[in-house]
């Protein structure tokens, strides 16, 4: 009889471990994907509820307005196509063929799921249809169909610019773009995929931009980074294998600033293969890579640090931004924004304020910083390394007189591509101007000279307009 007793206390006490473990998981899984679980198409209630309610207006940060509710219940978004097809992903479309934009990733407020049960009621009583909340986002919808005119056409690709101090995203752009009001079947056979996020969804080798978090962890892993001295022949052996410099360059002896300015591929090389994988791997994560993130506006593919077949070949094209590296535009502007923030990333935020049709705020923008990736003082070092690239070196084509700029160009090669994916990332080191950038171009060429001025037009377009 004792043994069926303290058997019956041991089961019981199993079943309440497992229901408050289960009570701790879900109230942790709400908290962390809560949002996720709420505008997912497969939410019934969701749905459910969104029919009997006229959906708030979206403006961008100018209070342009992006998408608005007719007379008839149908989604309007901008008057000119070209603004349409530049905001779409950030924006969103009412088909949803774009997954995570505001109107989905917003609808808690654009549908007024967080009013109060008794304003609720008393509406219902009164016989008022509900009318959700309009939101402000912080994407610049001009600025959007400025970049649309200067992007390669019939390439597709990323762009991201991003407040650094902040976090505010005033472009989350990927092309190609579509047309909200007018998706038919080219749109939907287009092999480019235009429903498609790049920004935010596409994951690939960033190319020599990768070189930052390389230096990074060599400025804090090898002692007198700073004035060592390194020398390039235009080629290093590693194993049976041969890395080479872009254009068969030779750079001969050089510091780790004039190699970063250069872009030497055998230096980098080198630094990975001095501090081996498992350096490499915790600076990696400390960017972030391989982390989950879970931001509250915008959803983002996580970022991968390669964990299979880590020969001193795959080390060594690691730390030139090759290899089975995996990163998002979004991710390497995060990148650039923490070198310029001391070393602080900033979570990225889409949502400037929320205001109810009683002109009640029901949300308001408050910046958090994300993670702290670097030292200041290493952030310093490398964003001194990034201006001498773009003063005198492979980022010239970013360079913009009286301003200083601070960029990495790369030039990412992919099996199956005609020409490398051109990438840049950047920022205008001045308080008045605290923006950050990351251009992708797929199958275009060198980022020195495609993606770099992207960002000059960019900057340009930013300092004088503001």
């Amino acid at each position: 009889m004792k043994a069926i007793r303290r058997n019956i206390r041991l089961i019981a006490f199993v079943l309440i471990a497992a229901l408050f473990s289960l009570i701790i998981y879900g109230s942790y899984s709400i908290a962390t994907l809560g949002t996720r679980w709420f505008t997912s198409g497969a939410n019934n209630y969701a749905n459910r509820v969104k029919t009997g309610v006229t959906a708030g207006s979206i403006f961008d940060r100018n209070q342009v307005p992006l998408a608005v509710t007719d007379a008839n219940g149908g989604r309007i978004y901008h008057a000119d196509a070209r603004v349409r097809s530049a905001v779409v992903h950030a924006v969103g479309d009412k088909a949803n063929n774009v997954a995570h934009g505001a109107e989905t990733f917003l609808s808690e407020h654009l549908y007024a799921f967080n009013e109060s049960y008794i304003s609720r009621v008393t509406g219902a009583l009164r016989g008022d249809k509900r009318r959700g909340n309009d939101v402000v986002l912080t994407i610049d919808s001009t600025l959007a169909a400025y970049i649309a005119r200067q992007f390669p056409a019939g390439k597709s690709g990323a762009v991201v610019v991003i407040n650094y101090k902040t976090g505010e995203l005033l472009i989350l752009q990927s092309f190609p773009g579509f047309d909200p009001m007018r998706v038919n079947d080219a749109t939907k056979e287009n092999p480019l995929q235009p429903f498609w996020n790049r920004a935010t969804k596409w994951t690939s080798a960033p190319g020599s931009t990768y070189k930052i978090i390389t230096l990074a962890a060599a400025l804090e892993r090898i002692p007198n980074a700073t004035s060592a001295m390194y020398h390039c022949d235009g080629h290093l052996a590693v194993g049976n294998s041969t890395i080479v410099e872009a254009g068969g360059a030779v750079h001969g002896d050089l510091n780790l600033r004039r190699a970063l300015a250069v872009s030497c591929n055998t230096v980098f090389a080198q630094l990975a293969l001095t501090m081996g994988d498992a350096q490499m791997l915790k600076t990696a994560q400390a960017f972030r890579l391989n982390d989950h993130f879970l931001f509250r506006e915008v959803v983002v593919e996580d970022s991968r640090y390669p964990s299979q077949n880590r020969t001193e070949r795959e080390i060594a094209w690691t730390g030139v931004g090759q290899s089975a590296l995996a990163v998002t535009p979004l991710h390497m502007a995060l990148v650039a924004s923490a070198i310029a923030n001391n070393g602080v990333m900033m979570e990225p935020r889409l949502l400037l304020r929320a205001v109810s049709a009683t002109g009640e705020l029901k949300a308001t923008f408050q910046p958090r910083a994300y993670a702290t990736v670097a030292s200041a003082n290493t952030a310093g070092i490398i964003g001194d390394y990034m201006a001498e690239a773009v003063s005198n070196g492979t980022a010239r084509g970013a360079a913009i007189r009286g301003l200083r700029v601070c960029g990495k160009t790369g030039s990412a090669q992919v099996d199956g591509q005609e020409a490398e994916n051109a990438w840049f990332v950047g920022y205008i080191d001045n308080a008045q101007y605290p923006y950050a950038v990351c251009i992708a171009v797929e199958n275009a060429g060198g980022g020195g000279m495609i993606a770099a001025p992207i960002a000059r037009s960019i900057f340009q377009y930013l300092t004088a307009r503001r």
